[in-house]
């Protein structure tokens, strides 16, 4: 076994990767970027070392560096984990030319399985099934226009690198090709520096299975069963359960063959999973299901695999790597029960899932029987806008898919997370989805259904506001009482008429006043240009985070940030809505801008477009006018909030 390892990777999967390595007596060597100082991976880790700027290229994807680095410490191996540099064939063959062994396939395999188009021409030589399509080297826009005709749509259009859903865009329409096209192929030069794209049929209420597979060095390739992965939004997987439901011991039993047969076709050796799409609008049958692509790494949803067979994937990546033989023969490996993950991001679902990046301010995870989360953050982490948005896997086991469901479900009720947004209510509901829980879902149920699952705007909880900003004038209260002055109005003192005591505040950012009308009893809360709306003592229980400037309310998975408003500091001044102000949703990279200074737009034409967490966000003139002044370069990065134009009315 390797005297150390260095972890090519960071948060979640870096963690992972030291708990193993510790128990299994190997070194730990971590390296981190500028943005990670301190990160908790960083003091999990036996030692660690700064590698660079908080920018991925320069720091977990400058593969010469890394491999530099861990021959000056005198690493044995380097685990990449699973994205930057984990699928990277000259990172791959770096190590093996320095002595230092690659936790991962042969080069060859990554290469031959990286690109989708010469995969597909490989799984077809090997007799896997593959989706019909247009897998050549022109890539003319007028021909592939053609041939996505010919195959009939709708289509999808697929970066042939990379994967993970990035450069990927479904087209239903002839005449919405040509922009399908350039987004994907953008996305695609971006995300893996190659524009070129495939054409594939759309598969009707498709299902997405993958098969986890390993190989060692004598050939031998086994399968560890599959994992449904169907619930997704934009091909970027929510929820990953196993065994797949629906699935017969015979389909089991066919995808595993072709899985296997695409492993021996490469000469595969450590983790990797074949991932298919199997058409389900008859039922899942074995004679419909095609090979998409091949993950030649770890998956982020190994842990599922894990709790059906008590298996460690990663102390096996390590003893393959180490030469060894497979741990255990195919008929030695059982599953049992049913496993089900959710991924907990920070993001808001109920404003088109935007990053929400920030600092966290309280953590805290359920710890029960039959769960486990994955975590690479703590209270007092920062999330940044450079890497993954992820926060935890939230993985459930149960003797049966119901109990793993109901376990998830009660998981993720009882975590709390203050500060970034998260997507907690949101994977509970889709957990309790009926349709879900019925087994009657695929890839599309997530935007079929984004409403009823409270992905969308939504009023704010006036109820939880209205706790919060009781919390928020005890304190002021407070505060004034330490130092009391007769000319304080926190009392709101009138001689005569009614007493109203009134507080202006922050809502999530947003200008809001609390009044309460004495006479009455009745609060009532008004938003700027907005009708006010008289609001009740809330029922539901919910937990409150202070901070020294902020306070937050959770309830029921959704979060309220207070703040006492201060019109000096200018907080009160509207934006958006209309006012002509453009604003940087999230933190970011401005990756691109359509307009100039002195220029007419129309309401809702895209002015501009903000990468953050490895998605592109295109923002559109808030209304008709005149861009009067752009704040923001291309390239530069942006805080959530800040203003990158203001489009002025008339022409």
């Amino acid at each position: 076994m390797f005297a150390s390892v260095l972890i090519a990777n960071r948060g979640e999967i870096a963690c992972r990767v030291i708990r193993t390595a510790r128990r299994l007596g190997i070194r730990s060597i971590a390296i981190y970027s500028e943005a990670d100082r301190g990160a908790l991976f960083t003091r999990l880790a036996d030692e660690a070392h700064e590698i660079g700027p908080a920018a991925a290229r320069e720091s977990y994807l400058a593969g010469d560096k890394i491999i530099a680095l861990a021959k000056r410490v005198g690493a044995s191996c380097i685990h990449p984990g699973y994205g930057f540099l984990s699928e990277n064939a000259e990172f791959a063959e770096g190590c093996a030319a320095v002595g230092i062994v690659f936790v991962g396939p042969p080069a060859s395999a990554i290469r031959a399985m990286g690109l989708k188009n010469a995969a597909k021409a490989l799984m077809q030589k090997a007799g896997v099934p593959v989706v019909p399509g247009y897998h050549g080297d022109n890539q003319t826009a007028k021909f592939l226009k053609e041939k996505a005709y010919e195959i009939g749509y709708p289509v999808l259009i697929k970066a042939i690198a990379g994967g993970g859903g990035k450069g990927m865009r479904r087209v239903d329409a002839h005449v919405d090709f040509e922009a399908a096209l350039e987004g994907a192929a953008r996305e695609g030069q971006s995300a893996f520096g190659d524009s070129r794209v495939l054409i594939e049929k759309y598969v009707a209420q498709p299902r997405h299975i993958e098969m986890q597979i390993f190989g060692d060095r004598s050939g031998e390739v086994v399968h560890l069963f599959e994992r449904d992965c169907s619930l997704q939004r934009r091909h970027q997987k929510v929820i990953e359960e196993s065994p797949a439901p629906g699935l017969s011991a015979s389909m089991r039993a066919e995808m595993a063959a072709a899985a296997i047969a695409a492993g021996k076709a490469v000469g595969y050796v450590g983790a990797g999973t074949i991932e298919f799409i199997a058409d389900s609008s008859r039922g899942l049958r074995p004679d419909a299901f095609y090979f998409m692509e091949m993950n030649t790494r770890l998956q982020v949803e190994h842990p599922v695999t894990e709790a059906i067979t008590g298996l460690d994937l990663v102390e096996w990546q390590f003893r393959v790597a180490a030469g060894q033989p497979l741990p255990l023969k195919q008929s030695d490996i059982r599953q049992s029960g049913h496993a089900v993950e959710a991924r907990l991001y920070a993001e808001n679902p109920e404003n088109n899932f935007l990053p929400s990046a920030g600092k966290i301010y309280a953590l805290q995870f359920p710890d029960g029987e039959g769960l486990r989360v994955d975590t690479g953050v703590e209270a007092g982490s920062e999330v940044t806008p450079f890497y993954d948005p992820m926060i935890a896997k939230v993985i459930a086991h149960g003797a049966n898919r119901n109990e793993a469901l109901d376990r998830l479900s009660h998981a993720l009720e009882e975590t709390l997370v203050a500060g970034p947004r998260t997507n907690a209510a949101f994977l509970r509901a889709l957990c309790d989805a009926p349709e879900f829980r019925a087994g009657a879902f695929d890839t599309g149920f997530i935007e079929a259904h984004l409403a009823r699952l409270g992905a969308a705007p939504r009023e704010p909880d006036a109820g939880a506001i209205l706790l919060g900003a009781q919390r928020l004038l005890a304190r002021r209260s407070a505060g004034a009482a330490a130092s009391f002055d007769p000319w304080r109005v926190a009392d709101s003192f009138e001689l005569t008429g009614r007493r109203n005591v009134g507080v202006d505040i922050l809502v999530d950012g947003r200008p809001a006043a609390l009044v309460q009308r004495s006479a009455s009893g009745v609060t009532e809360l008004a938003f700027a240009d907005d009708r006010p709306a008289a609001i009740d003592a809330p029922k539901a229980a919910a937990r409150i985070v202070e901070t020294d400037e902020a306070l937050f309310v959770l309830r029921e998975g959704r979060q309220i940030e207070l703040r006492l408003a201060d019109p000096l500091d200018g907080e009160m001044e509207a934006s958006g809505n209309g006012s002509g102000v453009v604003e940087a949703p999230m933190h970011g990279r401005l990756l691109a801008m359509f307009v100039e200074e002195g220029q007419i737009v129309a309401q809702g034409a895209r002015v501009a477009i903000v990468e953050a967490m490895k998605m592109e966000h295109s923002l559109n003139a808030p209304r008709a006018g005149r861009v009067a002044r752009i704040a923001a370069a291309v390239g530069s990065q942006v805080q959530q909030g800040a203003r990158l134009m203001t489009i002025e009315e008339g022409e």
